[in-house]
């Protein structure tokens, strides 16, 4: 007896998904449960586990192909029939892999446009699926030293040979020889620690920290595992890219998988939606006061710091409720315009600047300011760990992007499409102003201030709501009672 399993609907938008490498081959057994392949779609790259114990004896896609959702992939029996014969590996597909395992660095994929990520004081934070155009993705040397075979079973650790992606860039980027790396992962598996533990041995392991686990540059990070530094605070220097030596011959390399696809949502964005930015002035010191009586408990209770975003992102979803048209999607062929019933609110989380993805909080308007910066936070870390789920980074319908902690000034980001906006939060800084004094009078201040800007759709509405939009969330900002939210 035997089954087929046929490609999962990984996320309620997913319809098709790549191949990226098969854990078994024809002829060998597998648990259930035990990882059977690893699918990338246009939101994530995931394992699927075997749904079933027994023995793989028939592989129905290679490695490298497309296939939509429902598409037969495998067939697993109970090991009473013979095993087809495995098919020759294609001579192209074998010679690419190892280098492309070293370009193709990124196992999380994004599903917008932009850049940035969230602050922390002192340290760094998330940012937008579409934003401002992100990054380019640092180089692979153009020969970069490929991921050195590993054996299939090694003192009797049969899932030693399966490497994520990951693990196979981080050994190439480095040099790692994975024979002499110790698994300790599941049935003997390398994982991305054990390779980091490899590196501290050799003297390199701060640069593996910070290629694999995307560590901000000096500090802890904030809404992401590693964020940008909290506005008001000196600007959180981003990770120093590698030095090139000018004067040599270019080099080419491929793009990586998370770029090819930003690249094409933030070129088919750019050419289908009415692109049109505005900004506005705010003044947060109404938020400052609060942040700073509530700073120490925050982090003590927390273990994070409390910063600008989620008071930016709580005064936006209640300006959304007001003008419903910004938190709507448009589609001109079809005639239609979908106003939606909750904001699935996109936050942009920059991923040590080798890509960007955006995570979603569903159903943001219903959740008070302490659970949405818990959620950020866990979404963002969730994404700098490689550990989304495809419906993490879908579905949202509006967005914001946080390039702030960076030390940007003012940004036009490009929209989501379907989506018809996108915020930006730009840097915080104490600076002199006029400020209205009890009796009615003027004084000069120092207060914290800031820009937001949106980036929106001229086909879904005009530039009256968009300013006045604006306008509400900086009423939002500097009028609301703060102290009640944290309560």
């Amino acid at each position: 007896m035997s089954i087929t399993v046929t490609m999962p609907q990984l996320g309620e938008t997913v319809t098709e998904g790549t191949i990226l490498s098969w854990a078994k081959q024809q002829g060998d057994s597998i648990a259930e449960d035990e990882v059977l392949l690893e699918i990338s779609t246009d939101k994530v790259d995931t394992e699927v586990p075997s749904p079933v114990a027994g023995v793989i004896e028939e592989i129905l896609v290679p490695e490298g192909e497309t296939v939509t959702v429902g598409t037969p992939l495998v067939v697993i029996g109970d090991g009473s029939a013979p095993a087809a014969a495995a098919p020759a590996p294609d001579a192209a597909t074998s010679d690419e892999t190892p280098v492309q395992a070293a370009v193709d660095s990124v196992s999380s994929s994004p599903a917008a446009v932009a850049a940035t990520s969230e602050p922390e004081p002192a340290a760094p934070t998330p940012g937008t699926p579409q934003a401002s155009a992100p990054d380019a993705v640092p180089a692979t040397p153009p020969h970069a030293p490929a991921a050195p075979s590993v054996p299939t079973a090694v003192d009797g650790a049969p899932r030693r040979g399966i490497l994520s992606p990951v693990v196979r860039r981080l050994a190439a980027e480095h040099g790692v020889d994975l024979d002499l790396v110790p698994g300790t992962g599941e049935g003997g598996r390398i994982t991305r620690r054990d390779v980091m533990d490899h590196l501290a041995g050799t003297g390199t392991a701060a640069a593996a920290k910070v290629t694999l686990e995307q560590a901000p540059p000096a500090a802890p990070a904030t809404a992401t595992a590693a964020p940008a530094a909290d506005a008001g605070q000196a600007p959180v220097a981003a990770a120093a890219p590698t030095p090139v030596a000018f004067g040599g011959e270019d080099s080419v390399v491929p793009l990586s998988r998370l770029r090819t696809r930003i690249a094409n949502n933030m070129g088919q964005a750019k050419a289908t939606a009415a692109h049109v930015w505005a900004s506005i002035e705010v003044d947060y010191e109404n938020v400052e006061k609060v942040r700073a009586a509530h700073r120490e408990t925050w982090k003590a209770t927390e273990g994070y710091s409390l910063t600008y975003l989620p008071f930016i992102v709580r005064a936006t979803l209640d300006a959304l409720g007001e003008y419903p048209v910004v938190n709507s999607s448009l589609f001109l062929e079809e005639g239609t315009q979908v106003f939606h019933g909750n904001v699935n609110l996109g936050i942009a989380v920059d991923m040590n600047q080798e890509g960007l993805v955006v995570v979603t909080v569903r159903r943001a308007e219903e959740k008070r300011l302490s659970t949405l910066a818990r959620e950020i936070r866990h979404l963002a870390v969730k994404a700098r760990d490689g550990k989304l789920d495809p419906d993490d980074i879908s579905g949202s319908t509006f967005t914001i992007t946080n390039p702030g902690p960076y030390g940007s000034f003012q940004t036009a980001a490009i929209i989501n499409v379907p989506n018809v906006g996108i915020l930006s939060t730009d840097t915080i800084v104490k600076r002199p102003t006029v400020v209205t004094m009890p009796d009615g009078s003027d004084a000069i201040g120092i207060h914290h201030i800031g820009y937001l800007g949106l980036s929106w759709d001229h086909r879904a509405f005009d530039g009256s709501t968009a300013v006045l939009f604006l306008s509400k969330i900086k009423d939002n900002l500097e009028t609301w009672d703060w102290e009640q939210e944290l309560k």
